[in-house]
């Protein structure tokens, strides 16, 4: 699952786009509303963190512009301003939630799992499959033929990121941007470990290998028939 925050608060932002890729969701962060409505609109995203007060375009601009565009994205507020009446407008003009800062890790991310399951639940109701592997956004349940798939948030988010780019040799430079969000050097080994470690659970017990290394670019996940 994508999330897209829209925070101009670096330690703010920090402290959730990491939290956030912990629990396996991949993370882009924009730090002004300008830069926030223009990936917003893309729809490339399954739900908005978007805070009220920002450099350009504020909170309640963005959400008009979104809905304006007919971009039905749920939107969680994320903001300091406690008035009812700043709820009201958010609420009205598109916002889906309205969480007030301070705020509590866990409250945050109950309140985005639960919209995204509500936002989209027919589309995420088909999963994702190829071959004989599937993958439930909605219950987050990996399996491959008749057997479950136990995986760890960050083995979760490679795959479903892999699958949803299926058939596309992704970098590792790229895999590090949406799995880890990190300026890590892309020679690292980071990305060659979760992969082994992720093709031990999808792959090796299995005759049909889905997960492959194109060696010197990155990784491709396909079907091979």
């Amino acid at each position: 699952m994508k999330v897209l925050l829209v925070e101009d608060d670096s330690d703010i932002a920090l402290f959730i786009s990491k939290g956030l890729k912990e629990a396996g969701y991949s993370v882009d962060v924009a730090k002004d509303g300008d830069l926030g409505l223009e990936f917003a609109s893309s729809g490339l995203y399954d739900l908005v963190v978007l805070d009220l007060m920002l450099p350009g375009k504020d909170g309640f601009a963005i959400i008009t512009g979104l809905r304006n565009r007919d971009v039905q994205t749920p939107v969680l507020f994320l903001s300091a301003r406690r008035n009812v009446d700043d709820r009201i407008r958010g609420l009205k003009a598109g916002g889906d939630d309205y969480l007030v800062k301070p705020f509590v890790f866990a409250e945050l991310l109950v309140r985005i799992e639960a919209l995204i399951r509500r936002g989209n639940r027919a589309t995420a109701a088909q999963g994702l499959h190829v071959a004989d592997l599937t993958l439930d956004p909605l219950t987050r349940r990996v399996t491959r033929g008749e057997n479950t798939i136990e995986l760890q948030p960050r083995e979760y988010a490679l795959l479903e990121f892999l699958m949803r780019n299926a058939g596309t040799i992704v970098t590792k430079t790229l895999i590090l941007e949406k799995v880890w969000g990190y300026d890590f050097d892309p020679q690292t080994n980071v990305v060659d470990v979760l992969v082994s470690r992720l093709r031990s659970r999808i792959d090796n017990d299995y005759p049909v290998k889905l997960l492959r290394t194109v060696r010197g670019v990155g990784y491709i996940f396909e079907n091979p028939d």
